[in-house]
């Protein structure tokens, strides 16, 4: 079990604008968000002035998601998104502790185990394995990506088990 004390809610603070270039009607964001609906209709340019924070194509986090960090994004394209729907954000903590998870080839855990301890951009390159299937994250909260790189889909992970890749 990790001390509660390494987890610290870094305050975030998120501008979502409808029009490109911080343009039309906005919505100002401190706090977790399930549905930015209530609030905007689309989402063509954001601005993150403190934390980091995942944004999510639908209400209640859910479909892709987009890591953002603190920035100016004039148009949705920026944030490397597919269209102006944002329905949800929630706030990335600021995380002081180590790093570690370990990556399977198949569902429950079974298969060939990769263990992993900081970034690692591409999954091919340093284990010899293309496909993951679950995961157990010990220590920290990390970011998974469909390519190589840093590139593609996103997947947002936080401590805890991953029995199938559709739990993360």
């Amino acid at each position: 079990m990790l001390p509660q004390n390494i987890f610290e809610r870094k305050k975030m603070q998120i501008i979502f604008y409808e029009e490109r270039n911080f343009q039309g009607p906005y919505y100002e964001c401190r706090n977790d968000c399930a549905n930015l609906s209530y609030y905007l209709s689309r989402c063509n340019s954001l601005r993150v002035l403190s934390g980091c924070c995942m944004i999510y194509e639908l209400p209640n986090y859910e479909g892709y998601q987009y890591f953002i960090k603190q920035g100016d994004y004039p148009n949705f394209r920026r944030w490397m998104g597919y269209n102006t729907s944002i329905r949800s954000c929630l706030a990335i903590p600021q995380y002081s502790g180590s790093y570690r998870l370990r990556l399977y080839e198949r569902n429950n855990f079974g298969g060939k185990m990769m263990e992993a301890v900081e970034d690692c951009p591409s999954v091919y390159d340093q284990f010899h394995h293309q496909d993951i299937q679950s995961c157990n994250v010990f220590d920290g909260y990390w970011i998974f990506y469909e390519l190589p790189n840093y590139r593609g889909h996103q997947y947002y992970v936080r401590p805890g088990e991953y029995r199938r890749f559709t739990d993360w």
